[in-house]
């Protein structure tokens, strides 16, 4: 019985580890995401900005709400002092307590509290968006970090097998010139070089995954840990659009993409505090009122009965007219108006920079995709001219130089297709991020 529940430990422990070890092992595109969304300190900020206006925009309704506030002292005096019973000097002690409570409203001002309102919400609807818009960012950028990392690990295992294949090559020459073969001894020499050069790409390779996975790490700002893998992407996730423009891109940024929403957001909301800085150049209608009582030790009444018998109430309504204010109020609508300026210009200016980078971002993929395209059929031709020239290397029938020359343009054209590919892909990427298609 007790070596049954030593093994069941033993084997929950087990399975602990071994699921612990998967799990540093292989990570998702999902997790990468995930993980830098909430390690980036500019997300973090973000997040804090938008909870600020949320808080913002809860005082401004707040504002409407009557204010109340309460108070309660006690005062003690000696000497000459005025009776609070009869209002009479005396030359004695008085200890006395004063209690009250008062409350004012603001009925009118020129509809300040009701613009501030709606000011304070379109700022923490652009703090939002200004929020997702950060997320967004980190979003694609881990996205195009990742299939970087995928496009070093392919080159890398391209480089590998060319190595193999160079290998190949070299072993053969060594054999027949082991056995006396009619090789030259310059076959040998170009055939080990060859193996030499693959064995250096072998080694840049590794070194470019490296950099790669490195950069995604500091992305996703944890410690880099160079035996994790990626875990690979399905062909669908690697299909680029090419069928779509720029101007439906941008088009479409314009009513998806954060950035843009957090930037119209903020000028509407400098709209409303030109009004808000106006509205405070009306006259002001207020309400307010109180209740007090009080006690002292020259009445003969109890403390309770002179609490309950010495309050009184007030009420009061109030007109302010701004007649002279130093210019003030004045100046705040001017600077009010400025400011909606200044949010004129960031919104027209994210527009421009965001219409830029679209077309930036599809030229570039249409390139990467013309690119792939005609590296295709190079490659497919250079990769027959190979084959061919094998045989005749094999058959002695050409010299090493020209087979190596056929190697070379094989291995060159299979390692740009595939740069190619992830180029047309990375950038397709960047466009549906414009598009709004990333969003987290």
């Amino acid at each position: 019985m007790r070596f049954s529940k030593y093994y069941l430990t033993l084997l929950l422990l087990t399975a602990g580890v071994l699921a612990h070890a998967q799990q540093d092992s292989v990570i998702t595109l999902q997790q990468c995401l995930d993980i830098a969304i909430k390690n980036n300190l500019s997300v973090k900020q973000a997040s804090v900005t938008a909870e600020q206006a949320h808080i913002g925009l809860n005082q401004a309704k707040d504002n409407l709400i009557p204010y109340i506030s309460g108070g309660a002292n006690r005062n003690l005096t000696s000497g000459r002092a005025l009776n609070p019973v009869t209002n009479a000097y005396i030359t004695q002690s008085v200890t006395s307590d004063n209690y009250n409570l008062s409350g004012s409203v603001t009925v009118f001002n020129g509809l300040a509290l009701q613009s501030a309102i709606k000011q304070a919400s379109l700022a923490y609807q652009s703090g939002k968006m200004a929020y997702q818009a950060a997320k967004d960012l980190v979003t694609v950028n881990v996205i195009t970090n990742y299939l970087l990392v995928l496009d070093a690990k392919e080159l890398l295992k391209q480089n590998e097998s060319q190595l193999a294949v160079a290998k190949e090559n070299l072993d053969i020459a060594a054999t027949k010139e082991n056995y006396g073969a009619n090789t030259t001894a310059s076959t040998f020499s170009d055939l080990k070089g060859a193996y030499a050069g693959s064995k250096v790409n072998v080694v840049q390779g590794q070194n470019s995954l490296n950099a790669a996975k490195l950069s995604l790490y500091q992305l996703m700002n944890i410690p880099y840990n160079k035996n994790v893998e990626l875990q690979p992407l399905t062909a669908q996730d690697l299909v680029g659009d090419k069928d779509v423009n720029a101007e439906q891109v941008y088009e479409t940024a314009l009513q998806q993409l954060a950035t843009v929403k957090a930037a119209t957001l903020m000028r509407q909301s400098a709209e409303k505090g030109v009004q808000y800085a106006r509205g405070l150049l009306y006259p002001s209608l207020f309400l307010a009122g109180g209740i007090g009582t009080n006690y002292s030790n020259l009445n003969t009444q109890t403390y309770y009965s002179q609490f309950r018998n010495n309050y009184g109430t007030d009420i009061e309504i109030g007109l302010n007219i701004p007649i002279f204010t130093n210019h003030v109020k004045k100046n705040a609508v001017a600077l009010a108006k400025l400011n909606l300026l200044n949010y004129e210009y960031i919104e027209e200016g994210t527009k421009v920079q965001v219409k830029q980078s679209v077309e930036t971002a599809w030229s570039n993929m249409m390139a990467a995709y013309n690119r792939y395209n005609a590296l295709q059929d190079e490659a497919n031709a250079y990769a027959e001219s190979y084959r061919v020239q094998k045989i005749r290397f094999d058959a002695g029938v050409i010299t090493s130089d020209l087979f190596l020359i056929a190697k070379g343009n094989m291995d060159a054209a299979e390692l740009n297709l595939i740069a190619a590919h992830y180029d047309y892909i990375i950038y397709s990427k960047i466009l549906d991020y414009y598009q709004g298609k990333l969003t987290q």
